[in-house]
C-alpha cells in the first residue's frame, strides 16, 4: 500500500532504477490493431528468444500500446538507452524474430523495414494525451508510476481543496471531448454545488462511431491515466463512486482496465481514505451492448441502472438527477485523461495549446483513403491540409481528395475546398459539421456522396432507440428518400421534401442521435449539390 508521496517516489526512483540496468528495450504494440495481427505471440517469441541467446540482462521485452501508425502493424520499437536511438520496425513477422535479436548482440542494421521517427506522421503531432503511448507497460502499474503516475492525484489530495482543483480546470478550458465541447470545469463546478450524500463519476468509454478508436487506443494503452483523471474528478465533485461505461466489444480494453483497478486497489489508489486523506473512491466497469443511442448521457446512465438504453428529456440535468437520481459527472476518456496534465502543469499551461476558444489537443482516428492511416493527436486548430497530407502522407494511388467526414454519423462532409479550415468546435460547426469523438474519414473522387450520406443515414436508422417519432419515423424516410436519389428515381419535390425532412428531424427529435442523424445529408446537399441533382428523372 502506497499512502504517501515520499513512498511513491520511492517506488518511481527504484522501477527507473531497475529498468535503466537493461541497455536496451524491444516495446512490442499489443493494442488491438497489433494484436489482430499476431503481435502477442510476437512478444512472447521475443522474449523467448532474447532468454535464449542469454541477453535478459542486457535487453528488456515489454508489450506497450498503440503509438498510431495502426496501418503499419505489427509494430515493434527497438529502443537503446546509451544512445538514446530508437527505430520502428513496421509489419514484423515470426521470421524477422532472429534477426530483430541479432540487431541486440551486434547493433547491426536490418532489412525489416523501417520507419523514420522524424517524418511528419510523428513530428507533426503534440502528444500529451497519448505521451505514454507506446512506452509504458498498461499491464504494469509501477511502469505507469515511474513516468509521475498517480504523482498529480496524490499532490491534488495534500496540497489543494476540491474547488481550487475545479478553478484549475476552468482556468485550462478544456472541453468535452466526446463531442458536446461542454466546458469540463463547469460541468464539475455544478455538481459540487449540489448538496447529496451520494455522487457518481462515469468515464463514457461507449465510443459507437464506425471508423473511431481513439478511446479504446487509450484505454489499451494507458489505463492508469483515466483512472486516476476519475479519482481527481471524485474529489473535485465529492463523489465516491466511478463506473466506466465500455462496449462489450472492446475486450482488450476491458481487460487492461480491470486489470488496472485491481492493481490500483492493491496499491492503495482506489478504496477508503486513499493517501491518508478524507477522500474515498472506487471504480468498477460496466458493459454496454453495442447500442449506438449508449452514447448518448441519459441513455447511458438508463443502461448502467440495468434499463433498456432508452434517453430521457432534459432537463433534469445530470448534475442534478443523474444516475439513480444523484448528481453524476459524465465525461469521456479522452476528456478524463487530460485532467492529469493540467493539474501537473497547469491550466494556464494548457491554455497555450490550441485555439482561444478550443484549447489543448484532440486525437482522431485518421481513416478512410489515407497512406497512413492510425490514432494522431494534434493541437486544436491544426490545418485539415495539415492532418491530410502532412501527417497522414496524402491520398495513395493517385487519387484526388473530395471530402473529410468529422464526427462520426452525426457528422458533415467537408469539401477539399475547405482544406486550410482550422479544426476546432465553433470552425466544423460553422461548416456543417461537428468535433464528435474524433473520428475522421479522408473520401476520395471515387466516392459518391450521395451513398456516403445515405450510409450514415441508415447506420443512424438501425441504431436509433424508436422512443420518439422524429427519430423512429423520420431517419427511415429520409434513407428511402436517398435511396431514390440512388436509384435516379427522385423527383423535385423528394429534393425539396428531403430538405424539409432533415430540418424536422433536426429540430423536434427528443436525444442527440436523432438531432445530428441530418447532419451528413444536409453538408452533402450543401457541398455536393450536384451529385444530388444527378438523381432526379426528368420525364
Amino acid at each position: 500500500m502506497i499512502s504517501s508521496i515520499l513512498e511513491l517516489k520511492a517506488l518511481a526512483d527504484t522501477k527507473k532504477c531497475k529498468e535503466q540496468s537493461c541497455q536496451e528495450e524491444l516495446r512490442v504494440c499489443i493494442g488491438s490493431s497489433c494484436n489482430s495481427l499476431g503481435s502477442e505471440a510476437l512478444k512472447e517469441a521475443l522474449a523467448e528468444e532474447i532468454q535464449t541467446q542469454g541477453l535478459a540482462e542486457k535487453c528488456r521485452v515489454k508489450g506497450v500500446g498503440c503509438n498510431g501508425l495502426c496501418a503499419q502493424a505489427p509494430l515493434i520499437s527497438h529502443c537503446n538507452r546509451a544512445t538514446k536511438q530508437s527505430t520502428l520496425y513496421e509489419e514484423v513477422q515470426n521470421a524477422d524474430i532472429k534477426e530483430l535479436v541479432q540487431s541486440v548482440q551486434n547493433a547491426t542494421k536490418l532489412d525489416i523495414k523501417q520507419c523514420d521517427m522524424n517524418q511528419p506522421f510523428f513530428a507533426s503531432q503534440t502528444k500529451i494525451v497519448l505521451e505514454n503511448a507506446g512506452f509504458i507497460d498498461p499491464d504494469d502499474i509501477e511502469d505507469y508510476i515511474a513516468h509521475d503516475g498517480y504523482l498529480t492525484l496524490f499532490k491534488v489530495l495534500d496540497e489543494k481543496e476540491p474547488y481550487e482543483v475545479i478553478e484549475e480546470v476552468k482556468k485550462s478550458g478544456l472541453r468535452g471531448r466526446g463531442g458536446g465541447g461542454y466546458h469540463t470545469g463547469l460541468k464539475w463546478e455544478s455538481v459540487a454545488k449540489v448538496q447529496s450524500e451520494q455522487k457518481y463519476i462515469i468515464c463514457n468509454g461507449d465510443e459507437g462511431d464506425p471508423g473511431a478508436f481513439m478511446d479504446r487506443a487509450l484505454m489499451e494503452a494507458d489505463p492508469h491515466r483515466v483512472l486516476e483523471g476519475m479519482l481527481i474528478a471524485g474529489y473535485a465533485c465529492g463523489a465516491n463512486m466511478g463506473y466506466i461505461y465500455v462496449r462489450a466489444e472492446y475486450p482488450v480494453a476491458v481487460e487492461k482496465l480491470s486489470h488496472a483497478i485491481k492493481q490500483a486497489k492493491k496499491y492503495g489508489f482506489l478504496g477508503e481514505n486513499i493517501a491518508h486523506s478524507n477522500f474515498s473512491f472506487n471504480i468498477e466497469i460496466r458493459l454496454g451492448a453495442g447500442a449506438f443511442v449508449c452514447g448518448e448521457a441519459t441513455a447511458l446512465i438508463t443502461s448502467i441502472e440495468g434499463n433498456r438504453g432508452n434517453p430521457r428529456q432534459k432537463p433534469p440535468h445530470l448534475s442534478d438527477y443523474g444516475l439513480y437520481g444523484e448528481p453524476t459527472v459524465l465525461n469521456n476518456v479522452e476528456t478524463l485523461a487530460n485532467i492529469v496534465p493540467i493539474l501537473k502543469n497547469g491550466g494556464e499551461w494548457f491554455r497555450t495549446i490550441g485555439t482561444a476558444n478550443s484549447s489543448g489537443t484532440k486525437v482522431f482516428a485518421l481513416t478512410g483513403h489515407i497512406k497512413n492511416s492510425g490514432l494522431v493527436e494534434v493541437a486544436m486548430g491544426t490545418t485539415l491540409r495539415t492532418l491530410i497530407y502532412e501527417i497522414g502522407g496524402g491520398i495513395p494511388n493517385g487519387k484526388k481528395l473530395k471530402a473529410i467526414q468529422t464526427g462520426g454519423p452525426s457528422g458533415g462532409c467537408i469539401p477539399e475546398s475547405l482544406l486550410d479550415l482550422e479544426v476546432d468546435y465553433e470552425s466544423l460547426k460553422n461548416v456543417g459539421s461537428i468535433m464528435g469523438s474524433g473520428g475522421m474519414i479522408v473520401i476520395d473522387e471515387s466516392s459518391n456522396m450521395v451513398e456516403l450520406a445515405r450510409f450514415f443515414m441508415d447506420f443512424c436508422k438501425s441504431e436509433s432507440c424508436g422512443k420518439c417519432v422524429p427519430c423512429r419515423v423520420g431517419t427511415t424516410q429520409l434513407t428511402n428518400l436517398l435511396d431514390k436519389f440512388i436509384n435516379k428515381n427522385a423527383t423535385q419535390e423528394d429534393y425539396i421534401l428531403l430538405k424539409e425532412m432533415c430540418h424536422v428531424v433536426k429540430d423536434t427529435s427528443l436525444c442527440g442521435l436523432g438531432q445530428t442523424a441530418p447532419n451528413p445529408v444536409l453538408s452533402t446537399l450543401k457541398y455536393f449539390e450536384s451529385e444530388y441533382l444527378e438523381g432526379i428523372r426528368h420525364d
